[in-house]
């Protein structure tokens, strides 16, 4: 039997189809695009991090440096591990990390024992489907933390040295061996904010 061919209802399903992918691959662009801007901001997270962890070793560096050079000097011991002295500006070694991390310092904040940077990555999100993203650029700021890691006494002869107490392990500084001496790590802890 012979059916008669009718025209009317041929290729409606087609600019249905072409809709439905258009629609497709502009949200597939619009996620990649969300996607650029992502991995631009955790770069930006990143190089902020490493940049005030940067900031806050150097200074626990010159802090461990202070308490060796005032040694025989224990009075000067509060001062140093309450973060009390004079120390040389740590934010030309946050601007380095930051720069190895394809960033720039936009601001290093130092009040004693806390370290505070900014951060804008060089490279901006990239060409997307957005508009007026393309130029953008991800910032971030870190916070870095010095603890001390020591407790004292001062004894009440003005002789001996005070034994260290840090994270529960004894010293006994020795001015006469070096080697035997904490090292910066031991006397004070670096770490991120929360």
């Amino acid at each position: 039997m012979n059916l008669p061919f009718r025209r009317g209802d041929t290729g409606q399903a087609f600019p249905i189809y072409i809709t439905v992918v258009a629609g497709l691959l502009f949200l597939a662009l619009a996620y990649l695009a969300v996607g650029q801007a992502a991995v631009n901001r955790s770069g930006a997270q990143t190089a902020a991090d490493a940049a005030a962890l940067a900031a806050a070793q150097d200074v626990r560096d010159q802090l461990a440096g202070a308490w060796a050079d005032d040694l025989l000097d224990p009075t000067q011991w509060p001062k140093i591990f309450s973060g009390g002295v004079d120390v040389d500006d740590p934010c030309g070694r946050a601007a380095d990390l930051a720069a190895q991390n394809d960033a720039r310092v936009e601001n290093c904040d130092w009040p004693p024992l806390r370290y505070t940077v900014e951060v804008t990555t060089n490279k901006t999100v990239g060409d997307s489907i957005v508009p007026g993203t393309e130029n953008l650029k991800a910032t971030a700021s870190a916070t870095a933390v010095i603890d001390s890691r020591c407790t004292f006494r001062l004894p009440a002869d003005g002789d001996a040295l005070p034994r260290l107490r840090c994270d529960g392990k004894d010293w006994d500084p020795d001015p006469d061996d070096e080697e035997s001496l904490p090292k910066p790590e031991d006397l004070f802890d670096v770490h991120l904010a929360d």
